[in-house]
């Protein structure tokens, strides 16, 4: 296992738990103030992508082959995750607005994390999982 497969499992284990401690912070800690504010919803969206991805990045240490498409899924999925899921729990917590344009930036980011993903499996042979 190669040092960045590693660290992406590392890094994708970190996320996932810190997902889950964020959907027990907001349906516990902060239910009252986030159902106030009407930000509920963005919180769990966040709690959401975070942990979809935080598993994606697990994908990436689990397979087998190795690349620089691999390599960049995983990096793109934890800028995706700083980006997307972080902004909106700093807008959920009533974060400066101009956080806004910055959710999008981390949508794009997953989705480019993705498409890398799909071209390492596309470059693979079909016996190199």
């Amino acid at each position: 296992m190669g040092i960045m497969a590693k660290t992406l499992g590392m890094i994708g284990c970190f996320a996932a738990l810190v997902g889950v401690a964020m959907g027990a912070f907001g349906a516990h800690a902060l239910k009252e103030r986030l159902v106030e504010a009407g930000t509920l919803e963005v919180w769990k969206t966040a709690v959401d992508y975070q942990f979809w991805h935080a598993l994606a990045l697990l994908i990436c240490e689990i397979i087998r082959f190795e690349g620089r498409a691999k390599d960049a899924a995983g990096a793109f999925f934890v800028v995706g995750i700083l980006l997307f899921s972080g902004s909106l729990y700093w807008l959920a917590l009533d974060g400066p607005r101009w956080l806004g344009p910055i959710t999008p930036l981390g949508g794009l980011s997953f989705m480019l994390g993705w498409c890398a993903l799909a071209f390492a499996f596309w470059r693979t042979k079909a016996n190199g999982l």
